[in-house]
């Protein structure tokens, strides 16, 4: 009998437990640069993402001006989100707080790129092959149905 009052009281202070609360940072210099994580934009530096799941992300910084940073990053678990303890974090009535702080440095993109006549060379070159394309090709120019001929139309009202 001396165990119902305590197993009425776990139970209602369970809806009491705390939570874990999972966010990374992301900042970079310059500010305002796009971040993708797995191919989805998050948001633009800075900023900040809500994360279920620890393993590995996929993330891409892009900006104008800037070469694009492409780079993975492995997010481990901490030792309170390992099992077993992971539930004893979930129900004890304390607020767990994993923030990952993640800064990117964008180096400028140099100017001596591809010059402007060599792509526009490259661009007439695989024009054709766009063209002929089963999706990309011209409409054509003449009906592809002859038209109908009166003539041999069977009249209407006459049997």
């Amino acid at each position: 009998m001396a165990l119902r009052p305590s197993i009425f009281a776990l139970v209602c202070l369970l809806p009491l437990g705390g939570c874990v609360a999972r966010q990374m940072a992301f900042r970079s210099e310059p500010s305002g640069s796009l971040v993708y994580l797995n191919g989805q934009e998050i948001g633009r530096t800075p900023c900040t993402y809500d994360f279920t799941w620890y393993g590995r992300y996929d993330l891409t910084l892009r900006k104008d001006g800037y070469q694009t940073v492409k780079t993975t990053q492995n997010v481990a678990a901490p030792w309170w989100q390992w099992i077993p303890l992971d539930l004893a974090a979930e129900v004890t009535p304390a607020r767990f707080v994993d923030k990952r702080e993640y800064s990117y440095n964008l180096q400028i993109q140099p100017a001596d790129g591809v010059p402007s006549a060599v792509l526009i060379d490259r661009a007439q070159s695989l024009k054709p092959l766009l063209e002929s394309g089963e999706f990309t090709r011209k409409p054509a120019t003449r009906p592809t149905t002859a038209p109908a001929n009166p003539t041999t139309l069977p009249a209407h009202g006459k049997q």
